[in-house]
């Protein structure tokens, strides 16, 4: 994958973009999909916290760092908590669905590429929910983390016993950073900026936030980096071909016949 992109014709973003509402029903059939999917993984709470045990002492064996090093940092106040518990609850959604509307907007085929990888990350994620529940490591007394959500808010959980709107016992792989590394990888495959490897940031913290208010464990993360880069791998970022000037919107186009391919708007 190849961030520096040529600058494509104009007219071009027009003809490669899909349409509005066919995208708009996709997506947000997609999410009904996986909510609705990851209630069926639900009930399953001896065998998530079973799963927990076992994951928790993997690491210890592997020597993983212990995910109280980044818990300490946060709980020196009450205000890191605080904030750390809002990104959590507020940028996960709202930053990915910026990205999107952004790519659609200013980077069609760009926008093609990230909708497919993320529909592939987030369909193998529900299946890896179905066959491991796993309880997060608040709810795990072995892990000795506090529920900073609980104690210092906001949360956007529930009694796990109750909750009907979430399975909490879907841990792994974490969405949270697999999404926000796929933002972040492709913001970086769609511009030339020279500073635009400080996207990585955000899933920079976005790892520090969710191992530090014990939503979930560095093997959740670990597992999410994996399946992006194998979706990554089946799914790679396509040549787009020029468009002939003054063609009508909406139509195709022959490949130049110099055989010169054009990489999604990239500027």
């Amino acid at each position: 994958m190849n961030a520096r992109t040529e600058p494509a014709p104009a007219g071009s973003d027009a003809i490669a973009r899909p349409p509005l509402v066919r995208e708009l029903l996709l997506v947000a059939g997609l999410f009904l999909v996986y909510k609705f999917g990851r209630q069926l993984a639900t009930g399953h709470t001896g065998e998530a916290f079973h799963n927990a045990h076992r994951v928790w002492d993997f690491e210890r064996a592997v020597h993983l760092p212990g995910e109280g090093a980044v818990q300490s940092l946060l709980l020196h106040g009450d205000g890191l908590a605080h904030i750390a518990n809002t990104y959590y609850a507020a940028v996960h959604f709202p930053a990915t669905a910026a990205f999107l509307i952004w790519l659609y907007l200013r980077r069609p085929v760009h926008y093609v590429w990230a909708r497919r990888v993320l529909a592939a990350v987030t369909a193998a994620a529900l299946a890896l929910h179905l066959l491991f529940p796993l309880a997060p490591p608040r709810m795990l007394a072995a892990t000795g983390l506090v529920d900073t959500a609980r104690v210092y808010g906001p949360s956007v959980y529930g009694n796990p016993a109750t909750d009907s709107l979430s399975n909490q016992f879907a841990a792994m792989p974490s969405l949270h950073f697999g999404w926000a590394l796929m933002v972040a990888i492709g913001l970086i495959a769609a511009t030339r900026s020279r500073w635009r490897l400080l996207w990585l940031a955000h899933p920079l913290l976005t790892l520090l936030v969710i191992v530090g208010t014990a939503n979930h464990y560095w093997l959740d993360a670990m597992v999410a980096a994996a399946l992006l880069g194998l979706a990554l791998s089946v799914i790679p970022l396509p040549h787009r071909t020029a468009t002939t000037a003054g063609r009508a919107q909406g139509s195709l186009v022959p490949a130049q016949r110099d055989g010169q391919a054009l990489v999604g708007a990239g500027r």
